[in-house]
């Protein structure tokens, strides 16, 4: 079955289970628990954390890639990374090199490419771009490289194809019902375990390259600014190189295909919607400098984002490995060795949690009008029944960055420009996932300028 019929399947048998939960019997006697209860949500993410891990499984899995980097790893060391990572997320100074890096790169890149397409009205992939423009933000924030992924010729770096490469043939471990067999070809060095040990090694090697280079400079000239990650975690004493590494390819991977796999779901929606276009329009055109008090005001974009994320999530669903034996509030047995599943995909669908309407692209699910100013604010959704960034100790660093950044990227793009699909994906594209989700076959698209 292919991974879009999976995730639809179980996302159907979600929406007629008794309490959204049932058990999946898998080959081999592996267990498995599939939930969209936002109560079990809640149980394994937060009340009780510590007895639903990652997991020898799912770290096994990815730790060619990831090695024990902080998405890959559980315990005293996911703690520690954790602490590391929260204290630079929570700078001002970081959100200000944040801001700069991606208000760049629209300006001297993307914003170029969509204007020549749109004089020529050559198709693009947008899912294509989106991704590019991504990677080189991400890897400029991440460790201060510009891989210049996204350039007029667009042609792909060594780097970035390894990384794309070692990204998608590791989540593909994933879908193998006998784990065996990527294991043998990975023991014989055969087949895509050979092209991974091959992208793994230039990634690795190349972040390692980086890493050096950052400790000599920063020893060379210890008055240099820290702005980027990397930058930052040397200056604050944790220079030891396997586990920068490790940490800095993590935020790379959560980087990169998260946001775009957002706004390229996003900007389909948004041409099939243009009443919602309308309304994000008249917002940007309210702002006039794109500071940071602007976009944090900009609610109606942000609960578009919002919105496109509940039907199409960038992570569909995410697995916990049972410490021990446990029962789900709901009354579910789950036995030691478990995996727990929750899908976030089908609860982004539920009526029960939605209402009936929960196929329409309404952003307006997510405000509320001030009766005396007429103003929109924006109501947030618990964290268990949106799980779109988890929830409770392991909720993503990043959210707030993230959020920011695609709303700075909309307001550059959809102030602009109108991103128009071709033909045949006006109906439905299909909604794929590998690590994060895709449209499947790109988003080719053409680039309409708009009229001032």
């Amino acid at each position: 079955m292919s991974g879009n019929r999976r995730i639809q399947w179980l996302s159907d048998i979600v929406q007629i289970a008794p309490s959204a939960t049932f058990h999946l019997d898998r080959p081999f006697g592996t267990r498995q628990i599939i939930t969209g209860n936002p109560s079990n949500v809640q149980h394994i993410l937060k009340n009780q954390f510590n007895n639903y891990q990652k997991g020898s499984r799912f770290t096994k899995t990815l730790s060619d890639f990831l090695g024990t980097g902080i998405f890959n790893t559980d315990g005293e060391n996911w703690k520690f990374q954790r602490r590391v990572a929260s204290h630079e997320f929570n700078t001002k100074s970081l959100r200000n090199f944040v801001e700069h890096i991606v208000d760049t790169e629209l300006t001297n890149r993307l914003i170029p490419i969509l204007n020549s397409s749109s004089q020529t009205n050559k198709t693009l992939d947008f899912q294509d771009i989106l991704q590019r423009f991504t990677f080189d933000n991400i890897c400029k924030i991440a460790f201060g490289f510009d891989p210049e992924y996204l350039t007029p010729s667009t042609n792909r770096t060594k780097f970035a194809q390894a990384f794309e490469d070692a990204n998608e043939i590791s989540s593909k471990r994933f879908r193998l019902v006998l784990p065996i067999i990527w294991k043998l070809k990975k023991r014989f060095n055969i087949g895509s375990e050979k092209r991974l040990r091959e992208a793994v090694k230039e990634v690795h090697e190349f972040a390692r390259k980086i890493i050096r280079d950052k400790k000599q400079e920063l020893q060379e000239n210890s008055n240099i600014q820290s702005e980027d990650m990397l930058s930052r975690f040397l200056s604050s004493g944790h220079s030891e190189e396997d586990f920068v590494t490790d940490i800095i390819i993590s935020f790379i991977l959560a980087g990169k295909d998260t946001t775009s796999a957002a706004l390229t779901w996003f900007f389909w929606l948004l041409w099939k919607n243009p009443r919602v276009e309308e309304e994000i329009l008249k917002e940007i055109n309210q702002s006039e400098s794109f500071d940071y008090n602007e976009v944090k005001e900009m609610v109606y974009t942000h609960a578009a984002l919002s919105e496109s994320m509940r039907l199409y999530p960038p992570v569909p669903m995410d697995s916990k490995e049972a410490v021990n034996d446990d029962v789900l509030p709901d009354g579910t047995i789950v036995e030691k060795g478990t995996m727990v599943t929750y899908h976030v995909y089908a609860m982004g669908r539920m009526p029960s949690l939605w209402g009936e309407d929960w196929a329409e692209f309404r952003p307006e699910r997510w405000l509320e009008k001030d009766g005396m100013n007429g103003k929109w604010t924006f109501v947030a959704r618990d964290s268990f029944t949106y799980p779109v960034f988890q929830a409770g100790p392991r909720v993503c660093l990043g959210k707030e960055m993230a959020f920011m950044q695609m709303k700075r990227i909309v307001a550059g793009i959809a102030g602009k420009f109108k991103v128009v699909p071709e033909s045949h994906l006006k109906e439905h594209p299909n909604f794929i996932s590998f690590l994060s989700s895709q449209m499947e076959g790109g988003f080719p698209v053409t680039i309409q300028k708009r009229v001032p």
